[in-house]
């Protein structure tokens, strides 16, 4: 772990996180991760490498316990992951006061990551999903206010499909940007660093300094 990355404890579980402080940050980008991963997603971390090298601060941090992590049925529990992002956010408006906020959902976490920001709009500027589940948040995205990047494989067809339904019904400023022949975990040669490029001109350019 690099020395700039500091361990933090989010809410009443005590949920871990590794937040990265870089000098003169631009915002910082909350990540949430999906489909029983974690904080150390090997491909997470390097999109967050990324982001930190565009001049943002990174928090990636476990959604789930062990325990609860255990059980497949939570993976899927978007209303219990939601309510982990907004205490994540919670933490960070005393812990950083003075960032913008991002956030960076990857599967179900996307669909976390796009309920929180509905239902946290002043404190939530900009949003991307990577490979993401949006449409478990189908209720959620015509409300939606942060401008949101959805970033698909292209051969990740039925993703695909679901994320341009997901596409139709937001209201906010908002793009789909395909990843040529990169499937749903972006293991092709140059897909995630697509993704972080993509990732970063976006919050980037949403997130753009202090509040």
């Amino acid at each position: 772990m690099p020395d700039h990355v500091t361990k933090i404890h989010i809410g009443e579980r005590r949920l871990v996180g590794d937040l990265c402080r870089v000098p003169g940050a631009r915002g910082l980008v909350v990540f949430a991760h999906g489909s029983g991963s974690s904080r150390l997603s090997a491909r997470n971390r390097r999109v967050a490498q990324s982001l930190q090298q565009r001049g943002l601060d990174t928090l990636l941090f476990d959604l789930l316990t062990e325990q609860e992590a255990s059980d497949r049925a939570n993976v899927f529990d978007i209303e219990t992951l939601a309510a982990r992002v907004m205490e994540a956010l919670d933490e960070l408006r005393d812990a950083v006061p003075s960032r913008r906020i991002g956030l960076f959902g990857a599967s179900t976490g996307a669909a976390a990551a796009l309920v929180a920001a509905a239902r946290q709009p002043d404190q939530v500027f900009a949003v991307v999903s990577r490979g993401g589940r949006p449409d478990l948040a189908r209720a959620a995205l015509p409300q939606v206010q942060a401008p949101t990047l959805l970033i698909v494989g292209a051969a990740d067809v039925g993703v695909l499909e679901l994320n341009r339904e997901a596409y139709a019904l937001m209201r906010c400023e908002k793009q789909l940007e395909l990843v040529p022949r990169a499937t749903h975990l972006f293991e092709e040669a140059g897909a995630l660093e697509r993704v972080g490029l993509l990732a970063g001109d976006w919050f980037v350019r949403h997130l753009g300094g202090p509040v």
